[in-house]
């Protein structure tokens, strides 16, 4: 059985949505170092790092969501990176919330953070 249809995936790009595009925008390039990729309107945007990007949409995040999220420690994003100890001193010098604390597992280090919107992101290095 053929499944391919002969296309490829070029890029893929997470759409989270966010109370405040501006702010959003701020913590993704200031404490992160993303750069703006586009803007569309006063409601939507593309921030992008190392040819990585996550689209920003202006909305109303599900509070519950978000909630449930944090207690479970469910990841809204895995970014696999290298020279993850030298990010986590740097953004633990930054006013960025650590969600959980550098630490090794048995697959790499990781250690976790949450944007403005309460996003759960992973900065991951496998071993």
């Amino acid at each position: 059985m053929k499944t391919s249809t002969g296309s490829k995936i070029k890029k893929m790009s997470p759409q989270f949505l966010v109370t405040d595009i501006e702010h959003s925008i701020e913590f993704y390039t200031k404490q992160l170092g993303f750069e703006v990729e586009f803007r569309y309107e006063d409601f939507y945007a593309g921030i992008i790092k190392d040819n990585y990007s996550i689209h920003l949409k202006s909305g109303k995040p599900s509070i519950e969501e978000r909630k449930s999220k944090r207690e479970n420690t469910d990841l809204d994003i895995v970014f696999s990176i290298e020279g993850v100890e030298d990010l986590y001193e740097e953004l633990m010098n930054k006013s960025v919330e650590i969600i959980q604390p550098l630490c090794a597992r048995p697959y790499g280090k990781e250690f976790y953070i949450a944007d403005p919107d309460g996003y759960i992101l992973a900065f991951l290095e496998e071993v």
